[in-house]
């Protein structure tokens, strides 16, 4: 069912028209048939009926007919035979059967078999009949004969043949011309509406795709219905909107790392004139870990905005350079050499992601591996480490901004809780995704997945 239906507005409008009508038509055609059949009970049925019955009444009369096929005009069109006639071909009708035996049963006359059939009117029956032109024409229009037989036990047979209307063959194409007339009268508006909704809507959806915050909104002319151009309306409007409190938060982060650069400078110049060793470093330590959370906390609100424009980079490149800057400072990090692979991105942006991983590892287990596999969809950067892992419950929850394995507030260990949300935010920005796993044997594989 899902592969039939359609998936656009129009179609499915379209369908479930053409549904309703052909159910209407169905409905319609089974009203008018049996219209029809009650029709013919009455028009035909009821009379050869009431025929064959007044000839039975004349037969069983004190002055009985004698029988003579040659002399049917004396029974109102029924031959009363002594012999019993041969079964008539066609479709076995039971409801005339039913009825003529009722129409005997009240009439008080016993009868024996009944046979009523129908069958298609052929020239040699027009012919038999001898009957004029206007009989003719009439019984060709009808299109069949009824053929029924009637046995009176001890008088003989009472056989006639009458015209018989097939109305349920014309009825059918009749009512299949009529559909098809109104699915053109009313499918070909419902669709023209249908389209008239869906290419605005269509529109709509494509700038909402396009929408990035903080850039211009792509010019949509409202267009459509009111309903739909209200709707455009109120999408760029919205837009507009979120790229004001962009702009607003943007100018507020600037005050926010102005304000607060500019006083933590002046403690670092002050604090050189603190004589005590232990506490001058102490206390640059701590400002240096204040300079560190401010720039982490500019650098995730800013990152729908980046300033860096995409280039073509080499991925094994990039990452063999940020392990090499964590080499310089000592730490234990290796790298699997890999092919190189260019891929278009913020390359310092990328680089901080990867920073993150690999400081976290270092911070956690004391060294970490890092590798790049290339696949024919994506390239994939893996950094890992032999640490205590991280709970499954919790694998999710650490990319959230400010959220600590570790519950201490302690830098040196795990900071305050940006790393990850940072580099997943990044990885984001740039298409792909960054998933974490538990190692067997213990550790951590931290996984950056870059589409190609």
């Amino acid at each position: 069912m899902k592969r039939l239906w359609p998936a656009s507005l129009p179609g499915q409008i379209a369908l479930l028209v053409a549904i309703a009508l052909f159910v209407a038509q169905a409905i319609n055609f089974g009203l008018l048939l049996r219209e029809r059949r009650a029709f013919r009970f009455a028009e035909v049925t009821l009379p050869a009926v009431t025929r064959l019955v007044d000839a039975a009444e004349r037969v069983n009369s004190p002055r009985p007919v004698v029988p003579d096929p040659r002399r049917a005009d004396r029974l109102r069109g029924v031959r009363l035979v002594t012999r019993a006639p041969a079964v008539p071909g066609g479709e076995h009708e039971t409801d005339v059967e039913a009825a003529i035996r009722r129409g005997f049963a009240d009439a008080g006359i016993t009868v024996g078999r009944i046979e009523a059939r129908v069958r298609a009117v052929e020239e040699a029956d027009i012919r038999a009949r001898q009957t004029d032109r206007r009989r003719v024409e009439r019984l060709r229009r009808m299109g069949a004969m009824l053929g029924v037989v009637v046995e009176l036990p001890g008088r003989g047979w009472l056989v006639a043949n009458n015209p018989w209307p097939i109305a349920e063959r014309g009825l059918l194409w009749r009512l299949l011309a009529q559909t098809l007339i109104l699915y053109v009268i009313v499918l070909v508006p419902v669709l023209w509406v249908g389209r008239g909704i869906a290419k605005p809507l269509r529109g709509l959806a494509g700038a909402a795709r396009a929408f990035q915050p903080g850039r211009p909104l792509p010019e949509i002319e409202p267009s459509g219905p009111q309903d739909v151009r209200l709707l455009i309306a109120a999408f760029a409007d919205l837009a507009r909107r979120v790229n004001a409190m962009i702009e607003e938060k943007d100018r507020m982060l600037g005050a926010i790392g102005h304000d607060l650069r500019t006083p933590l400078a002046a403690l670092r110049v002050r604090i050189e004139s603190v004589e005590d060793d232990t506490d001058r470093q102490r206390m640059a330590e701590t400002i240096d870990e204040m300079n560190a959370t401010l720039e982490d906390i500019l650098s995730l609100a800013r990152l729908g905005r980046p300033s860096e424009p995409p280039t073509d980079v080499d991925v094994a490149a990039l990452v063999d350079a940020v392990v090499e800057d964590f080499r310089d400072l000592g730490a234990a990090v290796d790298f699997v050499e890999a092919a190189r692979v260019p891929l278009r991105m913020r390359p310092n942006l990328m680089r901080r992601a990867v920073r993150n991983l690999i400081e976290n590892a270092v911070k956690y287990a004391g060294a970490a591996e890092v590798r790049v596999e290339t696949g024919a969809q994506a390239v994939t950067i893996i950094v890992c480490d032999r640490g205590p892992g991280i709970p499954p419950d919790r694998l999710d929850a650490v990319f959230d901004p400010f959220t600590r394995i570790e519950t201490s507030r302690n830098r040196g260990t795990g900071g305050i809780g940006l790393g990850l949300a940072l580099a997943r935010a990044i990885v984001g920005d740039a298409g792909g995704e960054i998933t974490l796993a538990n190692r067997d044997g213990g550790g951590l594989d931290a996984t950056i997945r870059l589409p190609r």
